[in-house]
């Protein structure tokens, strides 16, 4: 009696431990949020520059945005719409696939393909795998297979961006005595990243120069120039705030939007880097905190992320294109050598040149996007900048914190008031450019 209790206490363990096994997967979207703070964190840790993390936040969001578009959840695909994107293709058996899983495997892959530090994403990747095996291993294996198919299929459309070619390409040069033209800046001196940036595909806009802004100010040293007042204004703007101490708000402003991953730090003989998130890391932050704050499903964020890092990346593409064009000179090289040889900027200066500020472009591009996703005047608070020291900011909304973003260039001693004001509506025309031509749902 007891050897038969015993066996059918077996069978019954045996049979719930194949009923667990068959339970649905779900993926919400924290999963998703899980995934895209990942690849930020081991983005942060490679020092990849801004523009090249534009294009790693872009690729994975697209393959598993088209999965979901695929799915039939009301979001249309992006083909026929982002240049050169071909149709994904089909699952096997479409009733053995979940989707979602489908998407997000597509999206950790992807991932992976992009940075430097792949044993960081799998083990993430990994860590997932197994809980995801054990609550339905034949649906995760379904989903998984598809998964990574169509992270393949983006991953070969990715490839043909020019991308690769761009890195075998010629460094950026300074030798030149046109006291205009760009040149390395202090601390570390580094060359200009990203010369050739406007080289890559974009994704919806029709070039790198469709957005071209005006051009600065004629360069002139003379102090009745217009071209001179915009530097002496960056020089005035910073002896001002920086006299007010620690209860200067411009200087918390300049602060706050830093995300320069280049800052070098001298002690002794010593230079290492600080490590933080770039701009557009920032901007789908602010993503994430809009799809939070609206209970938003993963589909919708899934779109969410999408639209916005697509926005991001032409911007970049648009912004680098300008400004290897314009190849102006940064207010610190100009400051130390005509009005003030001991003054530095709040912000340490990023290595490139000048017009247009990246910020600004980048912020505008983004900040159109979130709005017609979540709609204009949406109020929130901006924390992206606790992980780095820095406290809450709170927006009125999405344009007013790209305002913002803009202006902290100025304050920071970076950027003159054109390539902020100019960068700005640069990046809002870009970004209402991606809203128009993308019918995403």
């Amino acid at each position: 009696m007891k050897k038969k209790l015993g066996i059918l206490l077996l069978t019954a363990l045996a049979l719930f431990s194949c009923a667990k096994k068959q339970e649905p997967i779900v993926i919400s979207p924290e999963d998703y949020h899980g995934s895209v703070d990942k690849v930020t964190e081991v983005m942060i840790h490679d020092i990849f520059s801004p523009p090249v993390a534009s294009r790693i936040y872009a690729y994975p969001n697209v393959a598993a945005y088209e999965i979901l578009a695929l799915k039939g959840d009301g979001y249309n695909s992006l083909q026929g719409q982002v240049t050169d994107l071909p149709q994904i293709p089909e699952p096997e058996n479409r009733e053995n696939v979940n989707f979602d899983l489908a998407a997000l495997i597509a999206h950790i892959d992807m991932n992976k393909r992009l940075i430097f530090s792949e044993d960081r994403i799998e083990a993430y990747r990994d860590s997932l795998y197994g809980i995801w095996e054990e609550m339905n291993a034949p649906e995760f294996e379904a989903s998984k297979a598809f998964g990574l198919k169509v992270a393949g299929h983006i991953a070969a459309w990715m490839d043909k961006d020019n991308y690769k070619q761009t890195r075998t390409m010629p460094k950026f040069t300074v030798d030149s005595d046109e006291p205009s033209r760009w040149q390395p800046t202090p601390p570390a001196y580094m060359d200009g990243i990203e010369p050739h940036w406007s080289k890559i595909r974009p994704f919806v806009i029709d070039s790198a120069a469709q957005f071209k802004p005006a051009p600065p100010p004629p360069f002139s040293m003379e102090e009745d120039s217009d071209f001179y007042k915009e530097v002496k204004e960056v020089y005035d703007i910073s002896n001002e705030i920086t006299s007010k101490g620690d209860e200067s708000e411009e200087i918390e402003i300049a602060q706050f939007w830093d995300c320069n991953p280049y800052v070098s730090v001298t002690r002794g003989h010593l230079m290492f880097a600080t490590k933080k998130i770039t701009p557009g890391a920032h901007w789908i932050g602010i993503t994430k905190i809009a799809s939070r704050k609206t209970d938003s499903d993963l589909a919708k964020t899934i779109y969410a992320y999408t639209k916005t890092s697509i926005a991001i990346a032409d911007a970049f593409i648009s912004c680098w294109d300008e400004k290897y064009r314009s190849n102006l000179i940064r207010p610190e090289t100009l400051i130390n050598e005509h009005i003030d040889d001991s003054w530095e900027p709040v912000l340490q200066t990023p290595p490139f040149p000048e017009y247009t500020s990246g910020h600004s472009v980048v912020s505008g591009a983004a900040a159109t996007a979130l709005t017609s996703i979540f709609g204009d005047n949406f109020a929130f608070d901006d924390d992206t900048e606790i992980p780095y020291g820095l406290p809450v900011r709170s927006f009125k909304s999405f344009a007013a914190a790209a305002d913002e973003a803009a202006i902290s260039r100025m304050y920071g001693g970076i950027h003159y008031r054109a390539a902020v004001e100019i960068g700005v509506n640069q990046g809002r025309s870009l970004g209402k450019f991606v809203v128009d031509h993308l019918d995403m749902n």
